[in-house]
């Protein structure tokens, strides 16, 4: 099971929340703590987490109220599992930075409300695909005070994200089906009237066969 199964399985499921997307980083200016929390220094992986939780079928709307949130999740040196950290509700995020609107990047910032924070993703693909998923995500569950994306690339926003390709793909396929059944069923119409034609003209065969037998 790799890191993110795993956090989405220890730290999310347990609270019936639905992670859907999470991507690892480093800070790109590192913050003077004397000590952390654990009790002693130690090196560790942090993860900034989307995630969301629906909860009971609203019976005016007659639809799943849903809160999504942004957590910091961070696993220590040593230690194989995972720990909870801050956690924001989505509609505190301000503004999103993609530092780069041209070129792969893996340098990004979020705002809040009440926090900045400048990350470096493991890797530029992997910030590309949480940053897909975290517009996606705001522009499904937030009505108001959506964040700001500035310096993103346009793949980022639409058009070329991994979530409009498998639309596009599950679109693409559903076509194809029912495309391949229609050919199907006139194959099988054209068939059925075939052997109409046939049948009948057996019949209108057999009658004059009779009539010319009985003269």
């Amino acid at each position: 099971m790799n890191a993110k199964s795993a956090i989405s399985k220890e730290i999310f499921a347990p609270h019936d929340e639905r992670m859907l997307g999470a991507v690892q980083v480093k800070r790109r200016t590192k913050k003077k703590i004397p000590f952390l929390a654990t009790g002693g220094q130690g090196e560790y992986l942090t993860y900034i987490c989307l995630s969301v939780v629906c909860f009971s079928i609203c019976s005016v709307t007659n639809k799943k109220p849903a809160q999504a949130s942004i957590t910091k999740v961070k696993q220590f040196e040593g230690s194989t599992s995972f720990v909870r950290r801050t956690q924001w509700m989505l509609e505190q995020l301000r503004q999103v930075n993609g530092i780069d609107p041209n070129r792969d990047s893996p340098e990004f910032d979020l705002l809040f409300e009440n926090a900045f924070d400048q990350w470096v993703a493991n890797t530029a693909s992997e910030k590309c695909t949480f940053f897909q998923v975290l517009h996606h995500t705001c522009q499904r569950y937030l009505t108001d005070k959506k964040p700001e994306f500035i310096n993103c690339q346009s793949k980022i926003m639409g058009g070329n994200s991994i979530l409009h390709s498998a639309a596009d793909s599950v679109t693409s396929a559903v076509q194809k089906a029912s495309q391949a059944l229609n050919e199907r069923g006139e194959r099988l119409g054209r068939a059925e009237e075939k052997t109409e034609e046939l049948k009948n003209s057996a019949q209108q065969f057999a009658e004059t066969a009779h009539k010319v037998r009985f003269r």
